[in-house]
């Protein structure tokens, strides 16, 4: 991970100060820096031994920045991991500007590894999680969304970059069809069950530890699967009120959704959904060879789906 923060900081550069201000800012935001090392675990698994797995984790980190930043411009985000969004401190026009930089970059490295199927998984994957996003926005406010339609929302948005990149270091490794859709199968999981309880963390988390405000989802009205719960199994009266907090994305209503929240065994019921995708993660490379990084990625199965930030 040292060899790709190396290539994430030489390839950052740019003779526009303000791209390399806005991401700096970014990339040394404190970010966990997960789906980079699952382009490296999963090629190592398969005993690869050149550097290209570095390149396109450092591609991978890009397309996540690069969505970050649209992001808190869409979601008017003033906070992200303890610290002022980029486009709080720098502005909307910069964020937008300097993530379609980040995007293009990444496309470049990933022409110079000269893989087709590289190109292709990460061209899909990115239209993906456009479509996400747009998906998301679409629901925001909207408390009719059934779970069904919000799972699709994460597959999309967040695990499709997880899949991606386990998938990147299965085509590096050379392995047969197989092998890289068991990898892929892990990557989606493995991304669901950290939404999942990103989810969880929006209405139970230290905000010292997340960095992020409670009831953020909330005030952007984003119908997520606790509120979903909530709804489905609260009494009537429980659910009017999380249908209007949604609805009118009122923050203010926050004790009282998350008074409801608990009293319905939402959160517990999206943690333990966290968990059987985690299972599902694990259980998608039980035919992998052992390894240390297989254990490592069965243990980051593990952390994603119990992690308290």
């Amino acid at each position: 991970m040292a060899a790709v923060d190396q290539v994430i900081r030489t390839r950052l550069h740019s003779e526009v100060v303000l791209v390399n201000q806005v991401g700096e800012y970014i990339i040394n935001g404190g970010g966990k820096r997960l789906r980079p090392a699952l382009v490296v675990l999963s090629a190592e698994a398969f005993g690869y031994q050149g550097k290209h797995h570095h390149d396109l984790a450092a591609v991978v980190e890009f397309i996540h920045t690069a969505t970050l930043l649209h992001d808190d411009v869409v979601d008017e985000s003033k906070l992200r991991r303890g610290r002022a969004t980029a486009s709080a401190l720098f502005g909307n026009a910069a964020s937008v500007l300097v993530g379609d930089f980040l995007y293009s970059r990444a496309f470049q490295m990933m022409v110079e590894v000269g893989e087709m199927r590289v190109m292709q998984t990460l061209a899909d994957a990115t239209n993906v999680i456009a479509e996400g996003e747009v998906l998301q926005l679409l629901n925001c406010h909207d408390a009719d969304v059934d779970a069904a339609s919000y799972m699709r929302v994460i597959h999309c948005k967040t695990a499709k970059l997880f899949e991606a990149a386990m998938r990147l270091g299965a085509i590096l490794g050379k392995v047969g069809e197989k092998e890289e859709h068991a990898m892929a199968k892990y990557g989606m999981h493995l991304g669901t069950a950290f939404q999942l309880v990103d989810d969880v963390l929006d209405y139970s988390a230290d905000e010292q530890q997340t960095g992020k405000h409670l009831g953020d989802d909330l005030a952007e009205g984003k119908p997520t699967l606790p509120l979903i719960y909530a709804m489905q199994h609260g009494s009537a009266e429980q659910a009017a009120v999380v249908r209007n907090a949604i609805e009118q994305g009122d923050v203010e209503k926050f004790a009282d959704v998350l008074q409801i929240i608990r009293a319905t065994g939402a959160l517990d019921f999206t943690r333990q959904q966290a968990m059987r995708e985690a299972d599902a993660a694990c259980a998608a490379i039980a035919g992998l060879a052992d390894s240390k990084y297989k254990r490592c990625l069965l243990e980051l199965a593990g952390f994603s789906a119990t992690r308290q930030f």
